[in-house]
């Protein structure tokens, strides 16, 4: 069962690689550098790397990414050599993961997975946001997520991760990228919050947040609870911007609940306003740090 989960997962992610919206690898990379594969694509490399991953492959690990690999993962050693180290933990757990989405924005791929039999991560199931800078040479340098746990009756009666799938308006990527930061700026960093009718459709807003109910409604109702609860997300600083087509995702920086918390929003945008909204929200820790990259740094 377990082995057909893992092929599950990379043939979802494979599948997910669509060749007109990837980039190839350089043709200048030393032999060293250059994976037995030097025309895979840079969401192939990031699919075959983390099937490699889960499959406990370390050869494959090491072909397709850099020795000094850096995690931002405040619970995970950076450098390759010592996450390989921690992979038969995942084994031992039976730990599988299932690829949403995945998108490109140069030589960054993030993408939303869901993971099971996940509690060396804090629950059986959680759904998380990763992000994989992939360097000039092509291979694997870097990693940024975020998880939260998997929610089952949610406020809305969607899950954290449902919905569509489908990438569109290529040509739209910087319109709606500037459209999402004008969001998080206007309305959830308290610019202009009168301005939430401009940026999010009256008609349509599907809300995966567990807590929020669906269309400008359930925002406000959350809102106007969490105001006189004295708990309003407070968001201070946006670190990155990704997007391809109609998805924008943004990783920011704040505070809710008294504690420092990392923000990945995830927008789906159609006719110049955002109609779905995914995200997950962990708190920053500051005790028992793997590695001092923080969850930032871009």
């Amino acid at each position: 069962m377990k082995n057909s989960i893992i092929l599950l997962l990379l043939t979802s992610l494979l599948v997910a690689c669509s060749p007109a919206t990837t980039t190839t690898r350089s043709t200048n990379q030393t032999e060293n550098s250059t994976p037995k594969t030097p025309t895979m694509s840079t969401k192939e490399t990031v699919g075959t790397f983390l099937g490699a991953v889960l499959t406990n492959n370390p050869s494959t690990m090491r072909e397709l990414a850099n020795a000094d690999y850096v995690q931002h993962n405040p619970f995970l050693p950076t450098g390759l050599e010592p996450f390989i180290q921690m992979l038969p933990m995942l084994q031992e757990n039976g730990t599988t993961a299932e690829n949403v989405r995945m998108f490109q924005d140069g030589n960054y791929v993030f993408m939303h997975n869901v993971w099971k039999n996940a509690k060396p991560f804090g629950a059986d199931e959680m759904v998380s946001f990763d992000i994989i800078r992939v360097d000039e040479n092509g291979k694997v340098a870097e990693h940024w997520d975020a998880m939260t746990p998997v929610v089952k009756e949610t406020a809305s009666g969607r899950t954290q991760t449902d919905g569509p799938t489908t990438i569109t308006d290529l040509d739209k990527t910087a319109e709606n990228k500037a459209l999402a930061v004008a969001l998080i700026e206007d309305v959830l960093m308290g610019k202009n919050p009168g301005k939430i009718t401009e940026y999010i459709s009256a008609q349509q807003y599907d809300q995966h947040n567990p807590g929020i109910k669906d269309g400008l409604s359930g925002i406000v109702e959350a809102v106007q609870y969490l105001t006189e609860q004295n708990n309003m997300f407070k968001y201070t600083k946006i670190h990155k911007v990704l997007g391809e087509g109609n998805f924008v995702l943004i990783v920011s920086e704040g505070e809710w609940s008294g504690k420092q918390q990392v923000f990945y929003d995830l927008f789906r945008m159609e006719n110049g306003q955002v109609v779905e909204h995914w995200d997950v929200i962990q708190e920053i820790p500051t005790a028992n740090l793997a590695n001092d990259n923080t969850m930032f740094n871009f």
